[in-house]
């Protein structure tokens, strides 16, 4: 495993000579950030408990203050130190999905602080099953406080290079990993609602939230501020960004090509037999695989140049819904075309 240059001070063996996951945890315990990898994104994690280190996290990311923070832990029985009341929903949750791609908002503990919760007086709680992401909370003991590791309405990271190039020396250490597995992030589900609401989709379907909690689980139809994640305009890149019906990829994008824009399609239905003068990522069919290569691609985007991204998006359907939202919301920097 490497190792990022730390930039805090501390009278310390060199970086290169040190455990990383140890120097990561003394970097937390100081009020520093550490960027490290989960199972669905990369996270910038502070101390939960150390306000002015949560501060550090929005002044980062330039996020607003009065975005909550999902709180990460090592295992369930330190719930008790973060929520208020644990619902046998949320027992019944966390035994089929934990570790894993879920985030439960749950009443927080009067020991939380409001700037985690943006003010609010519910917690996001998730327990992550990346090796590196289990291994750095054992060893911390604490709750780390960490959103996706990328300026805010940005591209989320899943590669340690993604998060030094849009953060640079903002985060004191990027712990490397072996990749995010999932590749997007966690799904929602606020149990403070009766019956439990989903605020944002991910990799944990509604499909399966039902069949495990044994009743259905609506969708929230408004953007909030009360969950990460749902602000209109998010994980976009700096192309403009259109959805088209997957008839029209190639027609719009030979006319904004013929134009002059540097034009790629990002679509699971293979590039058009005609040469163009426009570039054609073809993802592959399995939507699982679309998940882990988002990102990723988007990064890719931003670092050719390309200043119009069109695509096309998947059925309303498994893990397809939370890649719509997705998409959806990257394009929120321009106007959504037909779908």
């Amino acid at each position: 495993m490497k190792l990022a240059e730390s930039c805090m001070t501390e009278p310390a063996l060199p970086a290169e000579l040190q455990d990383p996951i140890d120097h990561a945890v003394r970097i937390l315990r100081m009020g520093g950030l550490v960027a490290f990898p989960t199972e669905t994104v990369y996270g910038l994690g502070a101390d939960a408990m150390q306000p002015s280190a949560v501060a550090k996290i929005f002044a980062a990311k330039n996020r607003p203050p009065s975005h909550p923070l999902i709180v990460h832990l090592a295992a369930p029985d330190q719930l008790r130190d973060w929520v208020g009341t644990v619902p046998d929903q949320a027992k019944v949750l966390a035994t089929k999905f934990w570790p894993g791609p879920l985030t439960m908002i749950l009443e927080k503990h009067p020991r939380v602080p409001l700037l985690v919760t943006g003010g609010g007086g519910s917690v996001g709680i998730r327990i992550p099953s990346h090796p590196v992401a289990r291994e750095l909370l054992q060893r911390f003991g604490g709750g780390v406080a960490a959103p996706s590791a990328n300026p805010f309405s940005r591209v989320s990271a899943t590669l340690a290079s993604h998060v030094r190039r849009d953060l640079g020396d903002r985060v004191d250490l990027v712990l490397e990993g072996d990749g995010c597995d999932i590749g997007i992030e966690s799904t929602i589900v606020d149990l403070c609602q009766s019956p439990p609401v989903i605020l944002r989709l991910g990799a944990i379907t509604q499909q399966e939230l039902e069949q495990t909690l044994g009743f259905s689980v609506g969708r929230i139809n408004r953007r909030s501020t009360a969950s990460p994640g749902q602000h209109p305009v998010h994980y976009s890149p700096r192309a403009e960004t259109r959805i088209v019906a997957t008839d029209q990829l190639a027609i719009q994008a030979a006319a904004a090509a013929a134009a002059g824009q540097r034009v790629v399609v990002l679509s699971r239905s293979p590039a058009p037999l005609k040469t163009f003068d426009f570039t054609w990522w073809q993802l592959p069919e399995d939507l699982a695989a679309v998940a882990r290569q988002l990102y990723r691609r988007l990064h890719e985007i931003d670092a050719h140049g390309f200043e119009l991204l069109l695509l096309d998006l998947p059925a309303d359907e498994g893990i397809g819904a939370a890649l719509r939202d997705r998409l959806t919301r990257a394009a929120g920097n321009s106007t959504v075309r037909s779908t």
